[in-house]
């Protein structure tokens, strides 16, 4: 586990953040596509809430803070 980048993670998910965010819409219809926008919102707001934590090792625990204002 020495070689877990958590800064490096949580860039990550600031990057799928952006990307969820900026992702084309499929040329779905119907329900297909309330779906599509529902799991894009919740994707979006998980990556954006995980990639703003900062973090520390607390008893051999990875401990994210994710700031909710």
């Amino acid at each position: 586990m020495a070689d877990f980048d958590v800064d490096a993670m949580l860039e990550r998910f600031r990057e799928r953040s952006d990307a969820v965010k900026d992702r084309p819409m499929p040329p779905v219809e119907g329900e297909a596509r309330k779906q599509f926008i529902a799991r894009a919102e919740t994707d979006y707001q998980d990556y954006l809430l995980v990639g703003r934590a900062s973090w520390q090792v607390d008893h051999d625990h990875l401990v994210l803070r994710i700031p909710l204002s």
